[in-house]
């Protein structure tokens, strides 16, 4: 009798210090979900060591690829020949990093698929210094460049009808008559300030778009097993949502984008 509630006591402690374990690590009610810095997730996201490609589905049905690359900058230094290389992987001097995003899209009423092409430079401290776009749909094609230091964008196109090219000032995308006349947009042209388009860049949180993200611990299913991640969220206009799953070491997962626009890492979709 003695030997069964001995087994019985030590069972139960075994249970409990288990349970107690796995609050402390994953959550129970303090840490599951719980909030976490953004600046660490955007770390996690520069520093990824390998590429994010993903399929893109817009209500269920696949209509593209892309790829997500984000790199760390070193200063570029004159090469002598007693220079030895350092290991690879390593960073000698850090200033800044590169996000490249690509990929393509087929849209219902066009024979050819919309391919696009952009990358931004940031500084060590996350904050944008240089942003390009590049759209072709042939036979048209569009450019959008900026560099933070102008205070400008530059937006070029190229079609049947031959070359145009603009120039505008940061201050200018606050004037949605202007932007609707210049462009001729029927859009609401105000939705480009809801994405941080703005001279106001110095107080706009870096990687931020101008929208309000909460960054949390979540878990995420790869295969049959479910993963520790990081969920990314936010609200167009204060109404539509983003979501963003990134893994412990940076890689983009998945995203879902108003109007059941949604991006799926391979490794989701090859299980």
């Amino acid at each position: 009798m003695f030997s069964r509630i001995a087994f019985l006591v030590i069972a139960i402690f075994w249970v409990t210090m288990n349970v107690l374990l796995w609050r402390s690590e994953y959550g129970g009610g303090n840490r599951f979900g719980s909030v976490v810095p953004l600046e660490v997730v955007w770390q996690k996201i520069l520093t990824a060591p390998d590429n994010s490609s993903m399929e893109i589905t817009h209500r269920g049905e696949k209509i593209g690829y892309c790829r997500w690359s984000a790199t760390v900058q070193e200063p570029v230094a004159p090469k002598t020949d007693t220079d030895e290389p350092p290991p690879e992987g390593m960073v000698e001097i850090l200033s800044g990093y590169r996000i490249d995003f690509e990929g393509n899209i087929g849209l219902s009423d066009f024979a050819n698929r919309l391919r696009f092409d952009s990358n931004i430079k940031l500084t060590t401290n996350h904050v944008w210094k240089e942003f390009s776009l590049r759209l072709n749909l042939r036979p048209s094609s569009w450019e959008i460049r900026s560099q933070a230091s102008e205070q400008a964008i530059h937006f070029k196109s190229e079609d049947d009808e031959g070359k145009k090219e603009k120039v505008l000032k940061f201050a200018d995308l606050q004037n949605p008559e202007l932007l609707a006349r210049e462009f001729d947009l029927p859009l609401p042209v105000q939705l480009l300030g809801s994405f941080g388009l703005t001279g106001n860049a110095k107080n706009t949180a870096p990687l931020s778009l101008g929208l309000a993200w909460e960054a949390r611990n979540d878990w995420i299913t790869i295969g049959h097993t479910s993963v520790r991640a990081y969920r990314l969220k936010a609200k167009v206009l204060d109404r539509f949502p983003i979501v963003i799953m990134v893994s412990r070491v940076g890689e983009i997962l998945r995203v879902e984008l108003p109007d059941d626009w949604v991006l799926v890492n391979d490794q989701l979709t090859t299980l």
